[in-house]
């Protein structure tokens, strides 16, 4: 076996592992299922806050940004509630165990460790559960509460500590008494836990969660270098077959990038100033945007530069989906997956094209991104102009004309291969014909 297919094969072995995890399943599943009411939240924040004076000032005057602000108030503002409900749903599954029931008990785990506020009235002390924890500030909490919950009630489940009722009871009674044990035992321990980290400096498990977890996370993740790393990533994986977006992107930093997101949605929401340059939505901009690689640049080549029927005919097949940042096609007809010519461009594009846009978001030249969570197939301009204004827009334009300087050099030497083996083909072709 030769050393680069070792590789390949171990790299892909580590990667199937890690895609193949129970609670990295469970995590991605879940956080993909809540993007649906993030999307919806997002657009009506948007609706609420676009930058026209005289249209913000008739929604004032008239009462319609509170109504407008409430479907984000009980979406993107309730995604921890969201989330451990349906990461302790697909952990459980991943069991063979009823999700509905690990979910709930999530849920009442979640609400148990929350801490409560309190409101001192004429009618007496009125107690409430802040959204600050029921949002992005408490989704790392949530995250734990609901593979440790899972967890939980699939052990109580494997081990037979449930109520068993005769085969006459119908199924929906069964299952309500067969997690009652699990239920008890689950919300005894969220209850302990609750009471010893009220005693702490902390006060809760989700302030020291965040203080200790999700903050020093959330600051790494948002950093210039780890923008780099991620993307080199992302891009080895592919190379070698393996879908980084997923793993990387999807699976591990989604919910460090969404939280940031969110910071920036609620500050936008507000009328502060953004505190994040990086999130998901600048990658959705920025750096995936035709897909991984941002291969934009290398579809146009093909499609309207190429000497070779192989790579003009893949290109006029790939641009309408690049459009709308699918490029598989493009990824596996070039190939790009193990093909050494086409490795560098393939990492340094997305870096590219996303280091100069952290640079003119840094220095002012575009706006941060509001954290509108837009669909990752929207197009270019149009993502631009929703995540806050027509100046990202036209930078991505900038950025496409960036992804063909990378992709030209390598492009112009893999087209030119082809030719000259189409050409050869042809000539040998007719060489047959002649003779016969």
């Amino acid at each position: 076996m030769k050393m680069n297919e070792q590789t390949q094969e171990k790299i892909q072995n580590i990667a199937a592992a890690f895609a193949g995890n129970k609670y990295i399943q469970a995590i991605s599943r879940a956080m993909m299922f809540i993007i649906t009411p993030i999307i919806i939240g997002s657009i009506f924040t948007l609706l609420a806050n676009l930058p026209i004076q005289a249209y913000t000032d008739f929604l004032s005057q008239h009462g319609i940004t509170p109504i407008l602000n409430l479907p984000a108030t009980f979406t993107t503002n309730i995604m921890a509630v969201l989330a451990v409900f349906f990461i302790a749903y697909f952990l459980a599954k991943q069991f063979d165990k009823d999700g509905t029931m690990a979910g709930m008990l999530a849920l009442i785990s979640f609400f148990i460790i929350t801490p409560l506020g309190e409101q001192t009235t004429k009618d007496g002390t009125v107690n409430y559960i802040p959204f600050d924890w029921l949002g992005a500030k408490g989704l790392f909490a949530a995250m734990l509460v609901g593979l440790l919950t899972a967890r939980l009630y699939v052990w109580f489940m494997d081990k037979g500590f449930t109520i068993k009722m005769p085969d006459s009871v119908p199924p929906a009674v069964s299952t309500s008494f067969a997690g009652l044990v699990p239920g008890f035992a689950v919300s005894i321990i969220a209850l302990l836990v609750a009471a010893v980290f009220k005693a702490t400096p902390y006060g809760s498990l989700d302030q020291l969660i965040y203080t200790c977890i999700q903050i020093p996370l959330q600051g790494l993740s948002g950093t210039f270098g780890a923008f780099i790393l991620v993307n080199l990533i992302i891009g080895i994986l592919w190379f070698f077959g393996i879908h980084g977006t997923n793993i990387v992107l999807l699976g591990v930093m989604y919910p460090l990038y969404l939280a940031l997101d969110m910071q920036n949605l609620n500050a936008y929401q507000a009328g502060q100033a953004l505190p994040n340059i990086l999130g998901y939505q600048f990658f959705v901009c920025y750096v995936i945007f035709s897909g991984t690689g941002a291969t934009i640049g290398l579809v146009l080549l093909m499609a309207f530069k190429a000497k070779s029927k192989q790579y003009r005919t893949l290109g006029r097949l790939a641009l309408p989906t690049s459009i709308f940042n699918i490029n598989e096609p493009v990824t596996f007809g070039t190939p790009i997956v193990l093909n050494p010519y086409m490795l560098i461009p393939y990492l340094l594009a997305p870096i590219m094209t996303g280091s100069i846009a952290y640079a003119a978001t840094a220095i002012g030249l575009v706006p941060r991104l509001n954290g509108v969570q837009i669909p990752w197939s929207t197009p270019i301009i149009a993502s631009g102009i929703i995540e806050g204004s027509w100046r990202i827009a036209v930078l991505q334009v900038v950025l496409v004309a960036v992804s063909l300087a990378v992709y030209y050099i390598p492009f112009k030497f893999i087209d030119k291969k082809a030719y000259e083996q189409e050409h050869a083909d042809e000539n040998v072709q007719n060489a047959q014909e002649a003779e016969a």
